[in-house]
């Protein structure tokens, strides 16, 4: 009997344990990790009795993790493609809001900014009008500097957020490398630990999470972790650690470095998935050349709308004063390159000069010395190859819009410099003009009909094709001068009864300065030079342009009378020509001639930045769905199920009464055969 007593006590040992073990599963239902622990029984070896073997109860042979390595690899990669998606939406979904809104985004302040040269325009001699147009000016400034700031934040944010995360990074891999040496020693002495490999698991799943890893298990149970580079972050019960670094190239933006003992290597443009991957995607992909995009359309509005006042007259009677600053200061030449850290002692800086807005890209340069003075430039993020040059060819060459000259000390082959053209144009932006009398709305040149002109001949108002560089004081005086002491300038017409008809250009002294033919009945564009003179009269080598049309028919001495437009004139045509920059082709232009306004380059930022922000959005919730569906499969293989372990436990409940039972029958039978003797 005592054999059946055994059987009994095996029965209740297994129920027991199974209870245990279910105990554990219900505790450890809610641990994201846990994988659900099952008992593995079997019988133990029969008694032989006579011919034949008679049981003697049950056994636990293992308690075994519900688990699937193909399962656990295909939700790390999920974890790691979903965390990448919400990284770079959560960061662009504030940048699409913050171009497209009213309140934040240009096009609003654009559009007011032209609403008030509208109103300047309709009333150019009152200076309650261009004070408003004044204070528009200094809004539209403030927008582009404050939108600017928001993206310069952004990119802080990333820096700090890249450090935080690599912190957590290597943390993890410590904890893993920790666990993979616990597991290999107690694997080796006691069988599988269950919950020091679920702790693995969660901690793999955890770094996938972070950054794009992937996992090599070892003959010994062991997990290597390797980048998506192929870069070992976790070998056994080693690691490597990974940290940030200001770029060599640029040292405003944060780089992700792989410590390998006594070396460093750059893996920021190898880094994929997981958050980091994210915040490094769309630094690349969005955040940088938004703001270079924002930068060109900041040089552009700023260049353009201060050239086209160069081209008038203030109120004072004198050329044109710039409305914002000077897009080529002293202070934003030096501030468009980037030396490379490591150039060689002494080793100056590079100026970068914007010589033609309509030419400038959104790209960043490379470039590097393979002399003291030659030089490679490659257009960034592409590396496409721009050619070599030399500084000291004069005039310097004009590359996408702007030149470069070396500033102070000297160069080495080897020496490279980053060069960012338009970046933080949109930061300096700002209105410098307070005076709102010498907004320059007039035209510089008017024409008037001889009062005893007595043929139907009718003349346009005359356009100065000189052109004029309003950050060149000096041409600026120089052309002032010209005009006042060059006219009146007088055109006069000769014989109607001929055609073409000829007409003599006198200047103020009376004397001949050119002639020409037009033909009566039509329209006929003149194209006029005027030799100019200083306060004596005497000739300066120097000569202006500017174009009229006639039409109709003038009679023999009819003359038209063209002179600089005097202080104080009702003349609005500059400021009808500020206006037309809405539409002018200043962005982006190429040889053909044809491009794109500011205010559609603008508008062509916002909807890039929306495009990306909706594809991110959709790409978030695909991610999204499949890191869900990965999981709910994983859960549905080893995740514990509060209604089927709790059957399981009515069960063994069932199992531990039966096998008392037993116990029970052993005990009474045994004791009925002690009282019989």
């Amino acid at each position: 009997m005592a054999s059946l007593i055994n059987i009994g006590m095996s029965g209740l040992g297994a129920a027991q344990s199974g209870m245990y073990t279910l105990g554990n599963n219900i505790a450890n239902a809610d641990v994201e990790s846990y994988s659900r622990q099952q008992n593995v029984q079997k019988t133990k070896g029969g008694q032989q009795t006579g011919q034949v073997f008679i049981g003697t109860g049950t056994t636990l042979a293992d308690v075994r993790r519900v688990y699937n390595a193909y399962l656990e690899n295909q939700l790390r990669t999920t974890t790691s493609l979903s965390s990448d998606a919400t990284s770079y939406l959560n960061q662009i979904t504030p940048l699409d809001t913050a171009l497209s809104s009213a309140d934040t985004g240009i096009t609003a302040a654009l559009q007011s900014f032209f609403s008030a040269m509208q109103d300047a325009s309709a009333k150019p001699t009152e200076d309650a009008s261009r004070q408003l147009l004044l204070t528009s000016a200094q809004t539209l400034a403030k927008r582009f500097n404050t939108l600017s700031s928001q993206l310069n934040q952004q990119n802080s944010n990333l820096n700090s957020n890249m450090a935080s995360l690599a912190t957590q990074v290597n943390n993890l891999t410590k904890t893993i490398a920790d666990l993979n040496e616990q597991i290999s020693k107690v694997g080796a002495i006691t069988g599988q630990p269950n919950d020091l490999l679920d702790q693995r698991d969660g901690a793999v799943r955890e770094l996938t999470a972070l950054i794009g890893a992937d996992v090599v298990e070892q003959k010994n149970g062991n997990y290597d972790i390797y980048l998506k580079n192929g870069q070992a972050l976790v070998l056994g019960s080693t690691t490597q650690t990974i940290g940030v670094e200001p770029s060599a190239t640029d040292p405003t933006r944060m780089s992700l470095i792989l410590n390998r003992g006594s070396t460093k290597m750059d893996i920021t443009n190898s880094t994929t998935g997981g958050e980091l991957g994210g915040l490094i995607r769309y630094r690349k992909e969005t955040l940088d050349p938004a703001l270079n995009e924002l930068g060109r359309v900041a040089l552009v509005v700023a260049d353009a709308i201060n050239s086209q006042l160069a081209q008038g007259i203030d109120k004072n009677g004198n050329f044109g004063a710039s409305l914002f600053g000077d897009i080529n200061s002293l202070k934003a030449i030096s501030e468009r390159s980037v030396p490379k850290l490591g150039n060689s002692t002494g080793s100056g800086n590079l100026d970068v000069t914007i010589k033609d807005t309509g030419k400038l890209t959104t790209n960043d340069y490379q470039v590097t010395f393979t002399s003291a003075t030659e030089y490679t430039v490659r257009r960034l993020p592409d590396n496409t190859e721009m050619g070599s040059f030399d500084l000291t060819t004069t005039p310097p060459p004009v590359i996408d819009g702007f030149t470069l000259s070396l500033n102070g000390g000297g160069l080495a082959a080897g020496d490279s410099f980053k060069i960012t053209p338009t970046r933080n144009a949109a930061a300096s932006i700002e209105s410098v003009l307070t005076d709102p009398k010498r907004l320059a709305l007039a035209s510089p040149l008017t024409a008037t009909s001889g009062a005893g002109n007595k043929g139907t001949g009718v003349i346009t108002q005359p356009t100065l094709t000189t052109e004029l560089d309003i950050y060149d004081s000096a041409q600026l005086s120089a052309m002032q001068n010209g005009l006042k002491y060059s006219t009146p300038v007088k055109l006069v017409f000769g014989d109607d009864a001929s055609s073409p008809q000829s007409y003599t250009m006198f200047d103020a002294q009376g004397n001949s300065i050119g002639s020409g033919t037009i033909i009566p009945g039509q329209e006929n564009k003149l194209q006029l030079s005027v030799p100019m003179r200083d306060a004596s009269g005497n000739a300066t080598g120097e000569s202006f342009s500017f174009e009229m049309s006639v039409s109709g028919a003038p009679k023999n001495g009819d003359n038209y009378t063209v002179s600089l437009t005097g202080a104080g004139s009702a003349d609005n045509r500059n400021a009808q020509s500020v206006i037309d920059l809405q539409t002018k082709s200043t962005v982006d232009v190429g040889d053909n001639g044809k491009g794109i306004s500011f205010t559609d380059a603008y508008a062509k930022l916002v909807s890039n930045v929306g495009g990306k922000a909706g594809q991110a959005k959709m790409d978030s919730d695909a991610t999204t769905a499949l890191h869900t569906s990965a999981l709910d499969s994983r859960n549905s293989l080893s995740g514990v199920s509060i209604d089927e372990e709790t059957g399981n436990l009515i069960k063994f409940q069932q199992y531990y009464t039966a096998s008392s039972q037993i116990i029970k029958a052993a005990q009474e039978t045994f004791a009925t055969l002690i009282n019989s003797l």
